[in-house]
């Protein structure tokens, strides 16, 4: 019983160590700004 509830902890520790590592590891000072310049009809399709 000891040794299923060690070995669910041990994956709840890497799915976190996991989780940590994709949200808060990378550009140093953040994500890159975005520029907000797109065309207003950007994929739409008209219908006349």
């Amino acid at each position: 019983m000891g040794l299923i509830l060690l070995e669910a902890l041990m994956a709840l520790v890497l799915l976190l160590a996991i989780v940590w590592w994709t949200m808060f590891s990378g550009r140093k000072r953040g994500e890159l700004p975005t520029q907000q310049k797109r065309p207003e009809d950007a994929g739409a399709q008209r219908s006349d």
